[in-house]
């Protein structure tokens, strides 16, 4: 159910952010919202490329507290960077939610994850 939910807020959740913000330009904005995707590419400086139950915030360059912090200022231009911002924002909060999952099955998996304490108070805050 955890790769269901990760792969349909990066790819199915889009087109109801696309459509419900921007229906005028809902195909254009769901393509943008889409190919911030690229933002995933940082894993191939990895090593390993791919490793299970990794959690991608603060690890891989592009997904960042430093990065995240460009990623709002983006909120603050014209089309298509606040398009741009508001899709990589979104990445970053389901890769979150993928993490927080992966967290809430094996609390010791993510002992030295450099996003453990944004785990443990996002997971005391939320009960779990």
């Amino acid at each position: 159910m955890q790769t269901f939910i990760h792969y349909f807020l990066h790819f199915g959740f889009p087109f109801f952010i696309a459509y419900g913000f921007f229906k005028k330009d809902w195909k254009k904005v769901y393509l943008i919202l889409i190919a911030t995707m690229l933002v995933d590419l940082d894993h191939l400086v990895a090593s390993p490329i791919f490793q299970v139950n990794r959690c991608s915030i603060n690890f891989h360059p592009l997904h960042t507290y430093y990065a995240m912090i460009l990623y709002v200022i983006l909120l603050f231009f014209r089309k298509p960077f606040h398009i741009i911002g508001i899709g990589l924002l979104f990445h970053m909060l389901t890769d979150f939610i993928d993490c927080m999952m992966m967290y809430s099955n094996c609390k010791d998996c993510f002992s030295d994850s450099p996003v453990i304490e944004l785990l443990r108070t996002t997971s005391r805050f939320l009960g779990i």
